[in-house]
């Protein structure tokens, strides 16, 4: 059928020239739907109601939604440089007046008091204790974390973004430190990648990982893509290694793999 939409040849289309394929009808549909959720969204976060914006949008207004998202998006950026303005302290050690010493007896880093604080309730419990109101550069130790660890996560805190090569390599010493001392943007940020990179490879530390910080979605998510490729990840060498370390996990793993066995069978007759 001739689509008056993505035709390469629009000005030839036979009769009548409304019509449109399939894939751009559905397209069409998407981007409504989108422009109604972002519009509902707004509504439902706002004070005031606007009960005019829940109305359907019709495709013109997409030119229009378009600048508005992107006007908001680059005042979003202008905003995370304005208070990133920190780093340039930080890489360049101006004004510091805390040491945080790694665990591993390497360097300590100098940071500065009220960044932590405002990153961290934990820190700000820590830093506004008895054995912390100390003169400046007083020092604090994270034993949990080595001098790369402690680097990034600095690193994090001042920026809010981390290289995908620090955050790959340290993506679980981190997600411990975000959950250890409540960062709870740095957690986040963690969940996203790791649900991301979900494979065989990595499905069974996120699955420890996720059980240490009681991440339900992290628990979750892990569980059933280890159902989905059981055989795969069972007669891994990892995964004996896992078994011992984890034996709470792995009843969880079987239990779930039981349940799911279960329910497929159920279908199966009812089908």
């Amino acid at each position: 059928m001739d689509c008056c939409i993505c035709s390469s040849v629009p000005t030839i289309l036979r009769p009548p020239r409304n019509t449109i394929c399939g894939s751009c009808y559905e397209g069409a549909k998407n981007v409504i739907s989108l422009m109604n959720k972002f519009e509902n969204d707004k509504v439902n976060t706002s004070v005031v109601s606007f009960p005019n914006s829940c109305k359907p949008q019709p495709l013109a207004n997409i030119p229009k939604w378009m600048n508005n998202m992107k006007e908001k998006e680059d005042e979003l950026n202008e905003r995370v440089n304005f208070l990133s303005s920190f780093v340039s302290l930080f890489k360049e050690q101006i004004l510091t007046d805390i040491q945080l010493k790694p665990g591993n007896g390497g360097p300590s880093i100098s940071a500065h008091r009220a960044l932590l604080a405002a990153r961290s309730e934990i820190f700000k419990n820590m830093l506004d204790s008895d054995s912390c109101k100390a003169p400046a550069n007083d020092t604090i130790t994270l034993a949990e974390l080595n001098h790369e660890e402690l680097e990034s996560l600095l690193e994090f805190l001042y920026s809010g973004n981390l290289g995908i090569e620090k955050l790959e390599k340290h993506i679980y010493s981190l997600t411990l430190a975000a959950d250890k001392y409540e960062i709870h943007f740095l957690l986040k940020f963690c969940e996203r990648y790791m649900l991301k990179s979900l494979d065989s490879s990595n499905v069974l530390d996120v699955l420890e990982i996720s059980d240490v910080c009681s991440n339900k979605i992290l628990k979750e998510t892990a569980l059933n893509f280890i159902i989905k490729n059981l055989e795969d990840i069972v007669f891994s060498a990892k995964f004996e290694a896992f078994v011992a370390k984890n034996p709470c996990l792995s009843v969880h793993i079987t239990r779930a793999f039981l349940m799911d066995a279960k329910s497929r069978r159920r279908n199966d007759i009812i089908a």
